[in-house]
């Protein structure tokens, strides 16, 4: 964070210490929202790179997370969305850290929207710890079980009420689509150097769109999903290390629950980073594996269906990230930003790396969820 001086802001005559690189648009809109107390303080906070947000400090100590939301997002169906899921948490926990709240602004809507951009405001989650990544395979149980009760607490909530804040997010037949078509075009002659990759691509097609037939058939069931369960989205107890609340709901929107758990064992059972060049270092850490689908079978009731098929979620969601990062190499890195050549092309091999492995480790992940189920839900499911 940046350490030069507080300077003050003036903001309807009342100072404010801001810490960093804070804009005067932030400071003139907290004023918009109904806080407990007057701001005193404003710093940046996190190391988000969608949203710019800011910790705000009030003269009763009340803190709180100002955000300028992308616009990226259709900002009206997303604050709708995340509105109606924190209600509904809401209703259902003891301890007010255990759900997101919306601060309302002066107006008593979900955010506040001028020239500058859109913005929102929530209660800081207090005495609270976020990591980047597991650090053992209990901290990766917590995070299971946090998803888990996300799951489990909006299973009454009707799924098909909410707007796709990112439609075809997790569409992998669409994104195959839209790969093919970039590949015909291959507008940057990118193709040639990335053989092995397409390839690698190609010869799972047919199996990458199996959730999605199932999802479009009805054999799964439609729940709300959360879309981007990597751990730094869970919030812990700075004490216990026990799962407070899910952060991060921009993505919730209508899905499957084996898009939420494919994507948390593509970004935390993975033994390398995303962008690793060395692709030895890429494998599937099934004790990893093992601890989190423990923590999600134990906090939330799922399908047998979707039971047996939490590896494939695994696998498809992993593939399909590696497909996006291709797609992105070869259309010339539009969509995620690079910091070295080739930095997308890295990221799909460390990707198609951990499908390989995951494949090389079928039976072992399928006799994990078979064991896990029957001392979870009593019986197994293959």
């Amino acid at each position: 964070m940046n350490q030069e001086p507080a300077k003050k802001v003036t903001m309807n005559d009342q100072k404010i210490r801001v810490n960093g690189a804070v804009s005067a648009d932030m400071v003139e809109v907290v004023s918009h929202f109904q806080l407990d107390g007057v701001p005193e303080s404003m710093e940046p906070y996190g190391n988000g790179h969608i949203n710019r947000t800011c910790l705000v400090t009030t003269g009763t100590g009340h803190r709180y997370i100002l955000q300028r939301i992308s616009e990226a997002f259709d900002i009206p169906a997303l604050m709708r969305n995340m509105s109606l899921v924190t209600e509904h948490l809401a209703k259902k926990v003891k301890d007010p850290r255990e759900s997101l709240h919306l601060v309302p602004t002066d107006t008593g809507e979900s955010y506040y929207r001028q020239e500058s951009g859109s913005y929102r405001v929530f209660d800081f989650v207090e005495d609270s710890i976020c990591l980047e990544l597991p650090e053992t395979p209990e901290d990766f149980y917590n995070c299971a079980l946090a998803f888990g009760l996300f799951q489990k607490q909006l299973a009454d909530f009707p799924a098909d009420t909410l707007a796709e804040s990112i439609p075809d997010f997790h569409n992998t037949i669409n994104r195959y689509r839209i790969f093919r078509e970039t590949l015909a075009k291959d507008p940057l002659a990118r193709a040639a150097g990335a053989e092995q990759e397409i390839a690698f691509a190609l010869a799972r097609e047919e199996e990458a769109g199996c959730l999605q037939r199932m999802r479009e058939s009805g054999e799964l069931p439609l729940r709300v999903t959360h879309n981007d369960t990597k751990i730094n989205n869970v919030m812990l107890d700075k004490e216990t290390r026990k799962p407070l609340c899910v952060l991060d709901l921009d993505t919730v929107m209508p899905g499957l629950s084996l898009y939420d758990f494919g994507d948390a064992i593509r970004s935390g059972a993975g033994t390398a980073m995303e962008d690793e060049t060395d692709l030895t270092k890429m494998t599937i850490n099934l004790e990893m594996f093992r601890a989190f689908t423990r923590g999600f079978l134990e906090s939330c009731r799922l399908t047998d269906e979707e039971v047996r098929l939490l590896p494939m979620g695994a696998r498809i969601m992993t593939l399909e990230c590696g497909v996006r990062f291709l797609t992105d190499y070869l259309d010339g890195d539009h969509y995620f930003a690079i910091h070295r050549p080739g930095h997308n092309l890295d990221r799909c091999r460390t990707q198609f790396r951990l499908v390989a492995d995951m494949e090389a480790h079928w039976d072992e992940m399928k006799q994990i969820v078979n064991t896990t189920a029957k001392e979870v839900y009593g019986h197994e499911v293959y």
